[in-house]
């Protein structure tokens, strides 16, 4: 069990988990998930960290097909500028590797920003804390377990 998949099951919230073998040479850890699970990439949702004007993390979920766009984060975050998180900082406080950050059960809580195509879906994956391990959970419970807050963050 990974923190995020501890995380739903302690608040009772319907998930399913979803484990596929992982390939390391594999360019784009979504792109992969999503075929490997035979589901629409629209529904398989990436998590990235930013860093907001310099200081603050906070976590961008957005579709696996799309960027994270830089603009649309610092807004949502109410900052001026976002960048990428370095490496360690985003260890550091998630918890978790590049490629397996989960935005459930992070070691320590990070505003959470989530792309607003979500709800169209009736159910999203996103990665359960390991590459190769997905969970799949309501739009809304994912919001409500990450105190997530849901806006625009890519551009098509």
């Amino acid at each position: 069990m990974t923190p995020g998949i501890n995380a739903a099951r302690k608040a009772n919230v319907a998930h399913s988990i979803h484990e596929y073998d992982h390939d390391p040479s594999s360019e784009s850890y979504g792109t992969e998930a999503a075929e490997k699970m035979a589901v629409d990439s629209a529904r398989v949702f990436k998590t990235l960290v930013v860093a907001i004007d310099g200081k603050e993390l906070a976590v961008g979920v957005v579709p696996v097909t799309t960027m994270l766009n830089m603009k649309l984060i610092a807004r949502a975050a109410r900052g001026k500028k976002a960048a990428m998180a370095d490496k360690q900082s985003v260890q550091r406080s998630t918890g978790y590797v590049l490629g397996g950050v989960s935005p459930l059960g992070q070691k320590r809580k990070l505003k959470t920003f989530i792309d607003a195509s979500a709800r169209n879906f009736k159910t999203i994956f996103v990665s359960a804390g390991r590459r190769g391990l997905e969970i799949e959970l309501a739009p809304g419970d994912l919001a409500r377990l990450t105190g997530g807050t849901f806006a625009p963050l890519h551009q098509e």
